[in-house]
């Protein structure tokens, strides 16, 4: 079911209520000004305002809410409910085989089917190792990205999306052998070059979260990989950070690229990061962190002009690839995540890791 992303605002309602009473002409450009969903300028209106998202009806979350209604498990069922109801990032990358083209526009018809714009998060650079001698597939692998990247942009072609581009891709880069680092950068404004030329896509880069890289250190990479050519950029997306921290954050980045807009991934920020101290430094539990919840559901009414919107650009419900598990969805978890969700964007006075209630470290993930 379609969500709606918030009505005009009430400058332009007053404008359009004048324009039938005929006390004003109908000028086209009010309704060209709303009318750019690529919203270069950063000055532009929100290009998602209005919009309604797709809501996959086949997705694990949807078919995991009919399964407990079907077996008469109405409390879990009323749980799922929070997760599945909710315009949710639908992931893309090297996985989506076979058949690329046929998964993508069956996607892409579906949302049209519905009235509603998908949401596709982008993550096809190699970005899945870390050490002394990774070197993220090579010059092959280079090349097969850049061609999916041209092929996406193909099998998009003149359709309306928003696309969130290569989660972590940034944060990473020190991942790689220093002699790659560059090459992942080409390969990356490659992509952000081949897709802010399609006409209806609102695109965000990837711009890490509040609790890693530097504020600098990631607006020169952004300018580096042509943030200049798109709406703008993203954040949180695989961390756990408050949404009142990442707006910070966001707007530090923002005043060093120009003034760009940005969204934040809340899909499993509700009760913020798991972190500890140890040896003097602070380290986030990143693999899936124990008793966290849904944060704010996706909307385009947000605390700061600046932030375009709140999305679940992540899964909520799906564990990460660690502990010995691969990426899946896993009800357990989904679960959990619905059972403590909150609005909030900051911690509560007197809250710890998210929680009034103390609870052993063990169950955040925090090691003994």
């Amino acid at each position: 079911m379609p969500r709606s992303f918030g009505n005009r605002s009430l400058r332009g309602a007053f404008a359009l209520a004048l324009c039938l009473l005929g006390l004003v002409l109908c000028a086209p450009a009010w309704g060209a000004a709303a009318a750019d969903p690529r919203g270069v300028a950063p000055a532009s209106p929100n290009p998602l305002e209005g919009l309604q998202f797709f809501v996959d009806q086949e997705s694990p979350a949807w078919q995991q809410w009919e399964a407990y209604r079907r077996t008469g498990q109405p409390g879990r069922a009323n749980l799922i409910w929070k997760i599945a109801r909710e315009p949710r990032a639908l992931w893309l990358g090297a996985f989506t085989r076979p058949r690329f083209a046929f998964k993508v526009r069956r996607l892409i018809d579906a949302a049209r089917a519905q009235g509603t714009v998908p949401i596709f998060t982008v993550l096809r650079a190699e970005a899945t190792g870390c050490g002394p001698g990774y070197t993220g597939g090579g010059p092959a692998q280079d090349a097969r990205t850049r061609e999916w990247y041209d092929h996406l942009a193909r099998v998009i072609g003149d359709d309306r999306v928003v696309i969130a581009f290569e989660p972590d891709s940034l944060g990473t880069l020190d991942c790689q052998i220093p002699s790659r680092r560059d090459d992942r950068l080409r390969v990356l404004a490659h992509g952000v070059t081949a897709l802010s030329r399609l006409p209806n896509a609102t695109i965000y880069l990837e711009a890490g979260a509040s609790d890693w890289e530097a504020a600098a250190r990631t607006a020169k990479q952004l300018r580096i990989i042509g943030i200049s050519k798109v709406r703008g950029f993203m954040l949180n997306v695989t961390h756990y950070d408050w949404t009142a921290a990442n707006i910070r954050h966001g707007l530090d980045i923002s005043r060093r690229v120009g003034g760009k807009p940005f969204v934040i991934n809340t899909s499993q920020n509700g009760r913020g990061p798991v972190s500890y101290r140890s040896n003097h430094r602070r380290i986030n539990v990143w693999c899936n962190p124990g008793l966290r919840g849904l944060g704010p559901p996706p909307t385009t009414q947000t605390s700061h002009r600046k932030v375009d919107a709140y999305l679940w650009l992540n899964r909520p419900g799906y564990a990460q690839a660690c502990q010995g598990r691969p990426i899946a969805w896993y009800p357990p978890r989904a679960l959990s995540y619905a059972r403590l969700a909150t609005t909030w964007e900051s911690p509560p006075r007197g809250s710890r890791l998210g929680h009034f209630k103390r609870y052993p470290l063990s169950a955040f993930g925090i090691p003994r």
